[in-house]
């Protein structure tokens, strides 16, 4: 009887065990990976892993062909930067930027398009919430 009593405690504390470790595995352990290794959204751009890019670089000077530069952002470790106000410059032949600034998305993207009616060529440079980008663009606006 004792054998018999014994072997029933055994396999209720064997069921118990087996019930617990899967309720860690299943519920604790997760949730705890996944607090450990979730990235902090990104605020901190690395200007090494940002980039400004000319989508369409040579345009008609008739001031409606619009050429298009885009500026993409990233943090360190190259994820991107949401949020941030970057603007364009420019030197060069007059043209016009539209829109003057804008945030960055949640891609880490701004878009922007440039239109003139003078034929030359004008450099574009960013800047992201005030400080210089260390690349630019040169777009060229050509005659009819």
């Amino acid at each position: 009887m004792i054998s018999k009593r014994r072997n029933v405690v055994l396999v209720a504390a064997a069921v118990f065990g087996i019930g617990f470790v899967y309720f860690l595995a299943t519920f604790v352990v997760p949730k705890i990976l996944v607090t450990m290794t979730k990235a902090a959204p990104a605020t901190k751009i690395s200007m090494s892993n940002s980039y400004l890019l000319g989508s369409k670089i040579l345009c008609k000077a008739d001031g409606t062909d619009k050429c298009g530069v885009n500026v993409f952002l990233g943090d360190s470790e190259g994820r991107p930067v949401a949020g941030k106000m970057v603007a364009l410059s420019t030197t060069g032949v007059e043209a016009e930027v539209s829109p003057e600034a804008q945030k960055s998305d949640q891609t880490g993207k701004t878009g922007f398009t440039l239109t003139s009616n003078k034929e030359g060529q004008v450099t574009v440079a960013a800047s992201v919430d005030g400080t210089p980008m260390e690349k630019s663009v040169v777009v060229t606006f050509r005659g009819n």
